[in-house]
């Protein structure tokens, strides 16, 4: 048989099944595909702790303690973007109640405060900026609220619903609508200086507050400890687990009894392999050792090196990268803080300048048809992929190089509007004549980066599935040189 015949025996279809594969499992919606995209990105924890020192503010914070006297959301936005930052989430209102926009719902807002004469709007300032400089913007609010005199009590929720509403209505288009889950029952509480203790699973009463971002924010994913489009990842650390699948239930009956609880937080990291909804995870970390500024941390701003290894760890295992960076007393960046984020960002950009598998010639064991050739998974087009027929559930494709090349990161996509297919797969190269295994590893979903622990010269790479739940459909295969001095 010649070598020319042999191909053409592997490349073709192993039958007439060219239609599209049935989706496994839960599925993203269209809003979930676009923020699928956003890979990485940044929290702004800003307020009234900024100038107290404090990460947890009591609520009996006067507003005249908010005096940003150099605040420049142009100059802030002009940091994330050499950063690499694909949007920013704007803490618009923290613990202690304080809003960073003139709110109808409360006196503890801007409006109060000598800033600017009590006319100056953060969320304006930051969403308009964010506008300009091409990033998205979404707001994180939060349910406790440790000023309000209603909360604890059922008046609390319409003012709740108020504040999202004004800020769902009057700064743009919003991507996220952050959530945060921690209270503790003390608080100023209007001056009552009591405890007030809630029920979690009943008191915000979250339907109707989330059929309201649908209607006015359709776009917009909502992230909270039981989502609904988003899953907290389980620590604060930005490392998401291994594997970390894209499937989750953040309820679940709870033994005999029938009765639905909270799914355990710790069971984010990792997600549920055949979780019944889709609900990829987030990973909140602060480039400080705390989530606001504070002068006395100065000197403990992680490093680029730092930063790089926690995109590995969240990003590389197909979760999102929600990178804190506070803005200081200022209103501005702090020069550490800025000279990290710029490394990372230029250290990211270099690792995939360049894509190996372009220039490749790839044959693939089986092919679903015309339509799912292998060639999809070099094509650059997000909207292809790779796939083959429905019986099969393991299969390999190979990489031939023009010639030796240094590889050391491969990145693999699947096609998710299939569902999350894949369970393990594995890397081998070409050495000495023989395939060796460089990596293994399970689950991909919507990005798997695979960082080999030293780059590996080669003239050919093979991607073997090894197990899968539904037949593969893959929609990016790449490999990249990595640190480039």
């Amino acid at each position: 048989m010649t070598r020319r015949t042999l191909l053409k025996s592997v490349l073709a279809p192993a039958g007439p099944q060219f239609s599209a594969p049935e989706p496994y499992g839960a599925i993203p919606a269209a809003r979930q595909l676009v923020f699928q995209k956003m890979e990485v990105y940044a929290f702004l924890h800003f307020g009234v702790n900024t100038f107290t020192g404090r990460d947890l503010g009591g609520g009996d914070e006067s507003p005249d303690v908010f005096q940003p006297g150099a605040f420049d959301a142009g100059a802030i936005l002009n940091v994330l973007k050499a950063g690499g930052m694909q949007g920013v989430i704007l803490t618009c209102k923290h613990h202690d109640g304080f809003c960073l926009w003139p709110t109808r719902s409360t006196e503890h807002s801007v409006k109060n405060g000598s800033w600017r004469g009590g006319r100056g709007d953060v969320v304006k300032d930051i969403a308009a900026a964010a506008a300009r400089h091409g990033l998205r913007f979404g707001v994180y609010l939060s349910p406790w609220d440790r000023n309000n005199a209603y909360w604890g009590r059922p008046e609390y929720i319409p003012v709740y619903r108020q504040q999202l509403r004004e800020l769902l209505t009057g700064y743009g288009p919003v991507f996220e609508v952050w959530h945060d889950g921690f209270k503790r029952p003390d608080g100023y509480y209007g001056g009552a200086r009591d405890k007030r203790y809630i029920d979690d699973r009943t008191y915000y009463d979250w339907e109707p507050t989330w059929e309201m971002v649908r209607r006015l924010q359709p776009d917009a994913n909502i992230m909270s400890a039981i989502g609904p489009d988003i899953r907290w990842v389980g620590n604060e650390s930005g490392v998401a687990g291994d594997p970390c699948w894209a499937t989750y239930d953040p309820v679940r009956k709870q033994g005999d009894s029938g009765e639905w609880i909270i799914t355990p937080y710790q069971e984010a990291t990792h997600g549920h392999r055949h979780g019944a909804r889709w609900m990829p995870a987030e990973c909140p970390v602060s480039i400080r050792p705390g989530w606001f500024w504070h002068e006395r941390e100065n000197n403990r701003v992680k490093t680029t090196e730092q930063l790089v290894d926690l995109y590995f760890q969240s990003v590389g295992r197909g979760a999102h990268f929600l990178l804190n960076v506070p803005p200081d007393r200022r209103g501005l960046l702090y020069e550490s803080d800025a000279a990290a984020l710029a490394g990372f960002g230029s250290r990211v950009s270099r690792m995939f300048q360049t894509n190996l598998a372009a220039r490749a010639r790839i044959r693939a064991s089986a092919e679903r048809g015309p339509v799912y050739r292998a060639a999809n998974l070099i094509d650059g087009e997000a909207g292809t992929c790779w796939g083959t027929p429905d019986r099969m559930r393991s299969a390999e494709v190979i990489l031939e190089f023009p010639g030796e090349v240094r590889a050391g990161i491969v990145r693999l996509r699947e096609h998710t509007p299939f569902g999350q297919r894949i369970d393990r797969f594995a890397i081998d190269t070409w050495q000495a004549g023989d395939w060796q295994t460089a990596a293994e590893a399970a689950s991909i979903g919507a990005c798997r980066l695979i960082r080999l622990q030293r780059p590996l010269r080669t003239t050919r790479m093979r991607l073997r599935i090894v197990e899968a739940a539904a037949s593969p459909a893959l929609e990016e295969w790449s490999v990249f040189e990595g640190e480039i001095s």
